[in-house]
């Protein structure tokens, strides 16, 4: 067993977090929280849509899907309706990088749904039947959240284009070609694969004793046998040669552009490394509060464009990009949007940022990791992310310490380094006229 207390930053708060290790290889994290009689229960399946392959992409979704259609014990649908039934709230969810399910209830259910979750970690049993049901849900999952959906088709074929070998080039919820000729022991293939107790991570935070947690998921998780994971290739993505650019034409309501570099990440074991820190901080100087750079340039003074976001992770598995990403104002080009974008990052390259613009944004960073804290769910969802990506809870705080020892001159080293043309990707989103239905009427 290996224990430990973490103190919460920018408080006088002491959380008791313990870690515990089944002999079967399961993982067990627990936050203690008494504030209110609740308690989150999460479990992580490290397993993806990085880890599928080409022909099958889409099944850890999908399989997310068959996790709900029954167990011996558990018939198809009974799950949600017990969980309802304790006053609980319960979904799933599915990453690049992993796959997650999570119950939040009162504190004396908890035993109940870490007995539902170690039953269908084991003994899953669903027919063709209910998969043949299931994939037509997630082919019109796919329809509306990203056929349908211009921005969603943008950000697909941007993946797609930047990443080479990289499995982030796939959708998470697959080609609609997979989804079509995917067969239900292709989703009980993923289950038999990948879960299992020694790739999942139990994380409980609430108003619970650790030692307690720990005898529950014991008794419940403890006698389900590990077995021998799939190889894992590493699949490093090749270094760019020069720019991408990618355009997709469907219907929307005003052109879109997105510009992506390739930029480091944070690797574990080296949270000394400055630069994805830096990385995060300029993504905050240039969109991290309403008066950011790009929205106080490109939005309120040239008004070049309506709307502006700039993304950057970096805690992942895979491979990690910088973008910018923006809505055109009426009557602008794609070609002064970029301009203007690549006005604003020179202007950090070469003129750097002010002290006083980065103490205000890390105040934000601390403040926002604080109001995080304040949730039950929120705890345990940040333990979890952290596990999945290869990191331990215990360098959440470390990480936090670590931003707000950057400066401005590292801020302008990465603007510098990283935001070239070598690494760029650019997507943009060509409007086409929506098609009007032969059964809408127009006037009286």
């Amino acid at each position: 067993m290996l224990c430990s207390q973490l103190a919460w930053a920018g408080t006088d708060t002491k959380v008791d977090t313990q870690e515990y290790l089944l002999p079967n290889g399961l993982k067990l994290i627990v936050r203690e929280d008494h504030r209110a009689p609740t308690v989150a229960s999460m479990i992580w399946y490290r397993a993806g849509s990085m880890d599928e392959f080409n022909g099958r992409t889409g099944v850890a979704h999908v399989l997310e899907h068959m996790m709900f259609k029954g167990t011996d014990k558990v018939k198809t649908g009974e799950f949600s309706k017990q969980v309802a039934a304790m006053g609980g709230r319960e979904n799933a969810f599915t990453s690049r990088d992993y796959t997650a399910f999570f119950q939040q209830v009162e504190r004396s259910k908890l035993n109940a749904v870490l007995e539902l979750e170690a039953d269908r970690m084991a003994h899953l049993n669903f027919d063709d039947a209910e998969f043949l049901k299931e994939i037509q849900v997630v082919m019109e999952e796919r329809r509306l959240r990203t056929e349908d959906n211009p921005s969603s088709l943008l950000h697909e074929s941007l993946m797609a284009s930047a990443f080479m070998s990289s499995p982030y080039r796939h959708p998470v919820i697959g080609w609609m070609n997979d989804l079509e000729n995917m067969k239900a022991e292709d989703a009980r293939n993923w289950y038999r694969s990948w879960y299992a107790p020694n790739n999942a991570t139990v994380v409980i935070s609430g108003d619970v004793q650790a030692e307690e947690v720990f005898r529950s998921v014991e008794k419940y998780f403890g006698p389900l046998s590990a077995h021998a994971l799939p190889e894992r290739k590493p699949q490093i993505e090749p270094t760019q040669k020069g720019m991408k650019q990618v355009l997709v034409k469907a219907p929307a309501d005003s052109t879109q552009l997105t510009m992506a570099w390739k930029v480091p990440k944070l690797e574990a074991g080296q949270l000394e490394d400055y630069e994805p820190y830096a990385l995060e901080l300029l993504g905050a100087v240039l969109d991290g509060y309403d008066n950011a750079r790009l929205n106080r340039n490109l939005v309120k003074q040239e008004r070049v464009v309506d709307s502006v976001g700039v993304d950057y992770d970096m805690i992942s598995r895979g491979p990690a990009l910088f973008t910018v990403s923006v809505s055109l104002a009426k009557g602008k080009t794609v070609a002064q949007a970029q301009a203007s974008i690549q006005k604003a990052l020179k202007e950090v390259a070469d003129q750097g940022v002010l002290d006083s613009e980065l103490k205000r944004i890390k105040v934000r960073i601390l403040s926002g990791q604080i109001y995080k804290r304040d949730s039950i769910f929120g705890q345990a969802m940040e333990i979890g992310t952290t596990e999945m990506s290869g990191f331990s809870w215990r360098d959440i705080d470390p990480i936090l310490e670590r931003m707000q020892t950057i400066t401005p001159e590292q801020v302008q080293a990465v603007a510098k380094k990283y935001l070239v043309d070598d690494r760029l990707t650019i997507g943009v989103l060509d409007p086409q006229a929506r098609k009007t239905s032969t059964s809408e009427k127009v006037g009286k």
